[in-house]
């Protein structure tokens, strides 16, 4: 049995170390943008710690107007989860809702139910379109928020009146409540709105920004003037602090992953995507044929044989030698002897001709020119020998 012979490989496919070469100015970008992407995750993680908490004395924290309130005999509960909050509604109740975009509809629904009628009064702070519409039903929040910060009154409400100007400019709103009081417009849209309940004394406030609540602003304009009224107008205060974490068991609609992530992150890994897809595109191999190159230097022929046999040698491919210098030496044998090439590799067509032109033995030219492969290498190398002499006997004149 013979072994096929290893032939070198033509592949023009890049080495691993090219590969790396070509892709690392690639992978270097996506690891800074990932590592940018993590640092400021991080960073905006820091500044949110404590954000609207009574509890923290951080510049965006709330402990300052807590304080203040706690001088005037008001008590704040911090709660976050519903069950607290909706078990404290009452008419001696006010619950501020610091992030009411984080619940969910069932959620805001539910939480609505639990305080209207009760008596008590519900402060939403800057309560965007996902929960202005089920916290306060009849408002709706303006698209595009107020350039201002600092705004007058212009109403009718004490508190504000008092109060004078504010930083409430943030979320603009606009209602279908005849009787609400709309204070702090920009641009003719109020920045907070105060909503009688028509059943009971209860109300419902919804601020357009968190300013007036934060430690570092609370000293500024009428910020806490307006506060300590809004707040402080019941001796209890339930400060409800949303957190993705409720896991409420009577929640039924509850966030999946990517209800979850921020719709930025969403847009940042499809434009990642885009990109990576483009960059394959740009650095992948076209489809088409074959084109030949120019070789960077001349290479001798007979180097190229010694290659070739050099690699013969080493897969042992005695077999496939052999019958490359046999059909070599037919194809040059043909045109002598008067047969077409085409003919020359079929033994009814080369052998009678042959034998004819040297008066031999056709059956020692049959085993010389088609005959099995060689054993060995001392066979390879004798049928070499013995077909150059055959050559040269045609040849000879």
């Amino acid at each position: 049995m013979t072994t096929e012979a290893t032939l070198p490989s033509t592949s023009a496919s890049p080495t691993a170390r090219q590969v790396w070469t070509r892709s690392r100015g690639i992978a270097l970008a996506l690891v800074l943008l990932l590592a940018a992407a993590v640092a400021i995750a991080v960073i905006r993680s820091d500044a949110r710690h404590g954000e609207l908490d009574p509890r923290s004395a951080d510049p965006n924290g709330s402990r300052a107007v807590a304080e203040l309130l706690a001088d005037r005999g008001v008590d704040t509960r911090v709660v976050t989860t519903l069950d607290e909050a909706a078990a404290a509604a009452g008419p001696d109740t006010t619950l501020l809702v610091a992030v009411p975009d984080l619940l969910t509809p069932r959620q805001q629904s539910r939480l609505h139910s639990a305080f209207a009628g009760s008596g008590g009064r519900t402060v939403l702070v800057a309560a965007g379109s996902a929960s202005v519409e089920r916290l306060a039903p009849g408002v709706t929040a303006d698209p595009a928020t107020s350039l201002d910060s600092t705004l007058s009154p212009d109403c009718g409400l004490p508190a504000a009146r008092r109060a004078g100007t504010a930083d409430t400019g943030g979320v603009r709103y606009t209602t279908t409540h005849l009787d609400a009081d709309q204070c702090y417009p920009s641009q003719r849209l109020a920045t907070l709105l105060r909503i009688p309940d028509t059943s009971e004394d209860g109300d419902t406030v919804v601020l357009g920004a968190p300013d007036i609540l934060l430690n570092d602003r609370l000293d500024e304009q009428g910020n806490a003037s307006l506060a300590l009224q809004l707040l402080g107008s019941r001796p209890h205060l339930v400060w409800y602090l949303p957190t993705l974490a409720d896991d409420s068991p009577l929640e039924e609609d509850e966030r999946g992953f990517f209800d979850l992530l921020p719709p930025g992150w969403l847009w940042g890994t499809l434009q990642l995507f885009f990109a990576a897809a483009l960059a394959a595109l740009w650095r992948a191999r076209r489809l088409g044929p074959l084109v030949p190159e120019k070789l960077p230097v001349a290479i001798r022929a007979s180097e190229t044989v010694e290659g070739r046999a050099r690699l013969y040698r080493k897969a042992n491919a005695r077999d496939r030698a052999a019958a490359a210098l046999r059909s070599t030496t037919r194809t040059r044998l043909a045109p002598l002897v008067g047969v077409t090439v085409a003919q020359a590799h079929t033994p009814e067509a080369l052998l009678p001709a042959l034998s004819a032109h040297l008066h031999g033995d056709a059956q020692s030219l049959h085993t010389l020119l088609f005959g099995p492969p060689p054993g060995d290498d001392a066979a390879l190398i004798a049928l070499a020998d013995r077909l150059d002499a055959l050559e040269r006997e045609v040849r000879r004149p």
